[in-house]
Order: structure tokens, then sequence, then C-alpha cells
């Protein structure tokens, strides 16, 4: 029997977190009777709203009547700057250490109804220039800033008005960590940073690509783990979003806009997902040129997998083994490529 990726299970090697990925097409051809989610429904504004313009939050703290992207301190942050640190451990088994940072919230838009998709590329890209600023201003005193959004109940994002937030830490994370060794040891032994060689590859493919711009391009990764992930990928080598030029800007809202209405025209949904962004290390040391192994690379990680009611549950095997997909990457990126992308399903 000739071996088929879109029949038969297999694991696939994920580079950039040194873990394997089973693949089990096979497994969408099985009725599903288990938990299905709420149709996702336009919700009324809601005037009690602490995200909104001129609304007061539980801090006190009143927000302005902004107009554009909005950003303060995270009123329940996990991240302080000033606390005592842990003292020594006493044996190798109970290590801790000191862990400062700062957390902040930042609104994409003053319009509670709104996403990014249904932004203006000019919007956007307003979007783009504050996560930025705040890389530049963090960066300067953090060794990592992690900026992510949840969007969605099923990710349990508590606020549909648009916003994201950016946490900024004196330690490097886990995922980063092995990203940081992982590129590290690739570049030292092919002379090249993964990710632009990855790329390069993707390309002459075209297997995977969901949609390109003169700038970026949006593929579903060999080794995704959740059913629709994608990856934003800059075409020019660019270690961190604060190396971002005009055009490289300009094109990355383009193509977020892109990307989202793909995704929302696949289910008719808003579609929910975790995303967020990863460059090289920063912090007092950090020079740029520094880090030819980064990449710097955008991750869309989406729950849902048959419609907008039936999501995949990291659960079970995935917790206490490895990370397992139904359909395979090339599936996904083809039923993404399929969707419309200039008409919001909303608007037809």
């Amino acid at each position: 029997m000739a071996f088929k990726p879109t029949e038969h299970q297999h694991v696939r090697y994920n580079p950039l977190k040194d873990e394997w990925i089973l693949v089990s097409p096979h497994r969408c051809l099985r009725p599903w009777s288990g938990q299905t989610e709420q149709q996702p429904e336009d919700q009324p504004p809601d005037p009690n709203n602490p995200l909104r313009a001129g609304a007061v939050r539980s801090s006190g703290q009143k927000n302005p009547n902004y107009t554009s992207t909005y950003v303060f301190p995270n009123d329940f942050p996990a991240l302080l700057e000033r606390v005592p640190e842990p003292p020594p451990p006493d044996h190798p088994l109970f290590q801790s250490g000191p862990a400062k940072g700062t957390c902040r919230v930042m609104c994409f838009h003053p319009d509670s109804t709104m996403t990014i998709p249904l932004m203006s590329v000019e919007e956007i890209q307003a979007v783009v220039e504050e996560w930025i600023n705040q890389m530049k201003e963090l960066g300067r005193k953090y060794k990592w800033v992690q900026i992510f959004e949840n969007k969605g109940a099923v990710m349990g994002c508590s606020n549909p008005h648009p916003h994201c937030q950016i946490w900024a830490s004196s330690f490097l994370p886990n995922e980063p960590r092995v990203k940081e060794r992982c590129q590290r040891e690739y570049f030292e032994n092919h002379g090249k940073a993964m990710l632009i060689d990855y790329l390069e590859q993707e390309l002459e493919k075209k297997d995977r690509i969901v949609i390109q711009n003169s700038e970026w391009v949006a593929l579903v990764p060999y080794w995704a783990a959740w059913p629709y992930e994608t990856m934003l990928l800059p075409l020019k080598p660019t270690q961190r979003m604060t190396d971002l030029d005009k055009e490289q800007k300009r094109s990355l809202a383009e193509i977020m806009k892109l990307l989202n209405t793909k995704y929302d025209n696949l289910f008719n949904c808003s579609f929910p997902y975790s995303m967020g962004w990863h460059g090289a290390p920063t912090g007092p040391s950090a020079q740029p040129g520094d880090s030819p192994h980064w990449q710097l690379h955008g991750l869309y990680l989406p729950p849902l997998l048959r419609s907008a009611t039936v999501k995949k549950f990291m659960v079970g095997y995935e917790m206490l083994a490895q990370p397992q997909r139904d359909l395979t990457p090339e599936q996904a990126a083809a039923k993404l490529r399929e969707c419309d992308h200039l008409k919001h399903y909303k608007n037809k």
C-alpha cells in the first residue's frame, strides 16, 4: 500500500520547538458526538464595558475618549515590577528564581463591535505602529516582550472589545527559550536562519501558502498543531518587530486584514484564536543585527475544527504525549485559500 499523507497517520517534526506532531487525517471521517460550542453571535455594545472610551475601570481609572489605539496598565497584572526575590534553592529539585515585569492592555479601536477583518488597513496599521512603540519602550528594559491576543469566548476572552495584551518579563519564557536554542543550533549548523530557509522551501512548494503580498506570507506550517494554525513571515530577513520598515508595516496591516477575512469566511463566524509575535529577545544588551538566527514571525492558533461550533481540544494524548491533529496542514491551507479574502461574509 502506497503512503498517502491525506489518508495515513504519520508524525511531523517541528524544528522550531524540537518536538513531533501526530497527524491522523483518517479521524476526520468519524462522526462527532462530543461537545459543541454555541454559535458565536454579535453582541450589542455593553454600556458597562471597561475597555470602551470614557469608561471607568474597576481600578477607578477612567479611559480617555480615545479614537484609535489606547494602551493602559493591566488592572490585574500577572507580573509586577517591584517584588522581593525568592531565596536560593536548598535543593536542585526545588528551584525558583526572580520574575519581574509589567502587563499592559492595548485596545485596537474604540468601537466594541469591530474586529481586525472589519477594520480599515489604516486602522490596522495604527495597531502595528503601537505594537512597535510598545516593543521599543519595554524592550529597552525587559528580556522578553510578549504581544498576544485572545479572541472569542471559546479562547477564554471575557470581553469582545478588540484588544490584545502585552506582557514584558525579566526572564525568557519557555516557548521563546526553546525557539532561541533551536534557531541558534540551526544557524550554527547551516549558516542561515531556519525560518528564512523554511520560507524559501514553502514558496517553492506552494502547498501550504494561504496568501502572499509584496512583503509577507501567511502559511499553514508543515508542523502545525492546531487545525487552521497559520504563521505570518516577512519575505525579508527581520529579527524583531522594531526592525520593520514602512513598506513592511503597511503590507503587514494588509495581510492581517485579508487573512482574518478568510478566517471569518471559513465558517461564517467571528473566528476565535490566540495569536502573538515571536522575535529575537530584547533587553538592555540587545542590538540591531545581533541575532541573525532569528526571524520575526506571527502565529495564529485557532481552535475550530469542523465548524463554528466544533473545536479541537488539546487534552489527553496532547497533554500527556504530544500534539495531534486530524486534517493535514495541506488540507487546511487549501480550505483557507478557497475562502474569499476581499469581501467579509457580513458585507455580502
